[in-house]
């Protein structure tokens, strides 16, 4: 079975992330990267399924040059092969241009049996990518699941919501999101993963090299800008009340000033 891995870098959730105020894009010079958490349970997944079978685990990356760490961290942890989309043009891309990059992306790669994703990136959180990705491909989506079981020619997931759970099926070739609910612990790569992963052929990709115009990605293309963000304050001293017998009054007037009540 082959199996395509889309995986994002994004800035480190544990950093003082911000916009460029150049052009109010997410800046992600002046935070460390990494991949996206989330896409560590998809990775996780496709190689389970590999290694009761037999097949091959491509993972794709769209970014600047540091988002080469993500598929770095893949292949440690066990994928076979890489790829980066890497162009300029793509800075300030939606996730429309996103979905129309990692397609063309995949149709370059082959025609794998399944396309994953993970739920959401920490940094976007959309979790609109894998449906877009599936219009594109003209393949079934099955999205967020919990559970994922692979046999024969078809899929099957079981997605837990608020108030129900379902078990979706899907033929193959097929796109599959998964969240982190899954029971699969992500592997920590090992140090003879990390040194097979130095071996491993990674691709760099342009947009030329996809057919894909600049015009139809970047900021310019995308449907949705930011015009302006402002600092959150910083964290003022609350009001401490000293309960003399008057404490619910002052609260009470407190949250009314508030207009709370």
């Amino acid at each position: 079975m082959d199996i395509v891995v889309c995986v994002k870098h994004v800035p480190d959730a544990q950093g003082d992330r911000g916009f460029d105020d150049t052009d109010w894009t997410t800046d992600r010079q002046a935070v460390d990267g990494l991949m996206s958490e989330l896409d560590e349970y998809p990775v996780e997944e496709a190689l389970r399924i590999i290694e009761a079978g037999e097949g091959t685990l491509t993972v794709i990356t769209m970014g600047p040059d540091a988002a080469a760490d993500a598929v770095k961290k893949a292949l440690q942890m066990g994928a076979d092969k890489g790829v980066h989309v890497n162009d300029e043009a793509l800075h300030g891309s939606d996730s429309v241009a996103t979905s129309l990059v990692l397609a063309e992306a995949i149709k370059k790669v082959g025609q794998p049996d399944l396309v994953m994703f993970g739920m959401a990136s920490t940094d976007g959180a959309m979790s609109v990518v894998p449906a877009m990705v599936a219009e594109r491909l003209g393949l079934p989506q099955v999205t967020l699941a919990s559970e994922l079981t692979v046999e024969g020619s078809s899929v099957t997931i079981r997605r837990d919501g608020d108030t129900a759970t379902e078990r979706i099926e899907a033929s193959l070739p097929a796109v599959v999101s998964v969240t982190d609910q899954t029971g699969n612990e992500p592997r920590y790569p090992s140090f003879k993963g990390i040194m097979a992963a130095k071996k491993k052929p990674v691709e760099t990709w342009s947009l030329a090299d996809l057919g894909i115009e600049p015009a139809q990605v970047g900021l310019e293309a995308a449907s949705t800008k930011v015009e302006q963000a402002t600092p959150r304050p910083p964290r003022e001293q609350g009001t401490i009340v000293k309960d003399e017998g008057e404490g619910g009054t002052q609260l009470a007037e407190f949250l009314a000033s508030k207009k709370f009540i």
